[in-house]
Formats: C-alpha cells, structure tokens, sequence
C-alpha cells in the first residue's frame, strides 16, 4: 500500500497547488517538479517493505554510503573480509568518506587489475563523493568492473543507478533491462531488478504523461493534476 498512498499524496499536493496558484503556471512547476524528483528517487532505491527506523542517521551521506556497500556487497557475492584493501575502504565509505575510500580502495586494483568488486566499489565511491554525478573516473571504474568480470550485475545495476539520478532514465533502462533478460532464472537478484525496472517504467510513463499535458496546455493556462500510473505494492 505504501506506493498508493505515495502517489495519491504527491497528486493531491498537485492539485491544491492549482487552486492556490491557478494561473501562473511557472510557480507550481517548480514545486511539481521538486516532487517528481523526490518520488523518482523513491521509486528507484526505496525499499516500501523495510520496517521504519526509530532514528535517521545523523550523517545522511554515510546512511547513503552503507546503503550502496550492502547492495554492492549482496550483488557480487564475494566475501569482502578476504581483501586487505576493500575491507577499510568500504569501511570508510559507509561512513561517508568517499574520497577517502577511494584512495584505500586503489591498493585493491593495483595488486589485482581483475579485482571487478574493487573495481565497483571505487565507481561507487566516485559518484558519491561527486554528490551523484557521473565523473569520467567513476565511469572508467565501472567499465573496469565490467570487463573483469561481464556476467556479474554489480556494474551494470550501479551505473544505471547513477543515470538514473542524473535523470538518464532511458539508459538507466536499457541496462536494467538487458540485466535482467540475460539474467539466470534462479539468480537471487533477478527479481529485486526486475521490480526496480517495473518502478522505473511506471515513472517514466508519469513524467510522459505530466510532458504530454505540459505541451498542450494554452501558455498560462491553469492545468489538471497529472494522472499517477497505478502501481502495485512490492511484494
């Protein structure tokens, strides 16, 4: 239930800002904006099923950071107690000194150019540092982890989710989407992809829809409330 109580909050904020702002259009373009933003990044990372915490993380950086090395960790299935060098780095990372852990994590590729999991974990570490930008070092680091290793999700799932917060959704997809189609039917992953695609289709056919009204609104005239896709709960 969690998504339709989402949406149906994000529509209705909409709505009211229509009749407070009823014809001028570009002030309640922001807001609506700001809320698309805010429900795609939901969208992408949210996990509706997870019980609520008590209490944010005082750092939210290091809550991101600890969020991305358990992911990254689940995905490749490698045991990162057994490397000397991404044991700290990621340790530096969940608490969100990326520049930091990026630096302890080079040792890693230096003694094993093929290591893929360092590889991802030093792209990772890039984007972050860069507040979510897609630097050319932290995507040479993911083409790094790719060709150490071509069948492993890790790079290709991390590097979508880098365009997807620089609003690069259709190359998000197009690599969500050929993961999860070349994906083994029994790979333990395939299914938590497969919804994050769903997620990222339904959003993209929102923010289709608000453009597609957008465009054939008179300039100035007030507009309806964009159409929610309907979404199902995760299971």
């Amino acid at each position: 239930m969690t998504w339709v109580v989402l949406i149906a909050l994000v529509v209705l904020v909409l709505a009211v800002l229509l009749m407070l702002m009823r014809g001028r259009r570009e002030g309640w373009e922001a807001v609506a904006a700001a809320l698309m933003v805010g429900l795609a990044g939901y969208a992408l990372q949210g996990q509706p099923t997870m019980p609520s915490a008590m209490k944010a993380p005082s750092n939210p950086a290091a809550g991101n950071g600890k969020a991305l090395v358990e992911e990254r960790q689940k995905l490749s299935g490698v045991d990162p107690t057994k490397n000397r060098w991404v044991v700290p780095g990621d340790a530096l990372a969940m608490h969100g000194q990326y520049a930091e852990a990026a630096t302890v994590l080079r040792g890693a590729v230096e003694a094993d150019p093929k290591n893929g999991d360092a590889w991802l974990a030093i792209a990772n570490a890039l984007v972050s540092h860069a507040e979510g930008n897609l630097s050319p070092a932290a995507l040479y680091a993911f083409r790094q982890a790719q060709n150490a290793d071509p069948k492993a999700p890790g790079p290709s799932f991390f590097l979508g989710l880098a365009m997807a917060r620089a609003g690069r959704f259709d190359e998000t997809r197009s690599l969500w989407a050929d993961l999860v189609a070349k994906a083994p039917a029994d790979a333990p992953w395939r299914d938590d992809i497969a919804m994050r695609l769903k997620r990222l289709d339904e959003l993209m056919a929102m923010l289709r829809q608000r453009a597609q009204a957008e465009a054939a609104a008179p300039q100035g005239a007030p507009m309806a409330a964009p159409m929610a896709a309907p979404m199902a709960a995760p299971q």
